[in-house]
């Protein structure tokens, strides 16, 4: 018995894309915060990119630290909602042409979020990125990163715990 033949690697990236997408635009305060995400393979970096709104001590100048938290809590849940369909985006149980916010799952709710401020952000763009300690049926505990110009000098990061979406119904 022979597998089937992988579809062509286009196919693939419009299905990661169109997930992306659909999920990234299902948050409204994704688009108030102007935040995107870029791809790679399965990994994600979001990005926040510099608005004068965004700022929160114009003395400093200095990111307010409520959006501070905002952007790296929804790295974590859109990183974790991600890592979630990365399974079906694969085999391609999603399809693009019907992929709307509200065929996707439910996003996880938080139940905790702890932010260590670790420096300024400065008025420039900032990045963030999702780590996935431990993701079960019902919990999961996941670790967030802010950085700006050096990924090693971070400006903040989060512990998130969340509880995990149950089925549409």
């Amino acid at each position: 018995m022979s597998r089937p033949a992988p579809d062509p690697v286009q196919i693939v990236k419009q299905r990661r894309d169109a997930a992306l997408h659909a999920l990234v635009s299902g948050v409204p305060y994704v688009q108030f915060l102007g935040i995107s995400f870029e791809r790679r393979g399965d990994e994600l970096t979001a990005l926040l990119p510099y608005a004068e709104k965004l700022i929160g001590n114009p003395l400093l100048p200095a990111l307010h630290g409520g959006v501070t938290a905002a952007f790296l809590e929804t790295a974590g849940i859109i990183g974790l909602s991600w890592s979630l369909l990365w399974e079906d985006i694969e085999s391609g149980a999603i399809d693009p042409e019907t992929l709307t916010p509200q065929t996707l799952p439910r996003l996880p709710k938080t139940v905790s979020f702890t932010v260590d401020y670790l420096r300024s952000g400065l008025p420039r763009d900032a990045y963030a990125r999702a780590h996935i300690t431990r993701s079960g049926r019902r919990y999961a505990s996941v670790d967030v990163e802010a950085w700006q110009d050096n990924r090693a000098r971070p400006i903040a990061q989060a512990k998130a715990h969340f509880v995990m979406p149950t089925a549409r119904g």
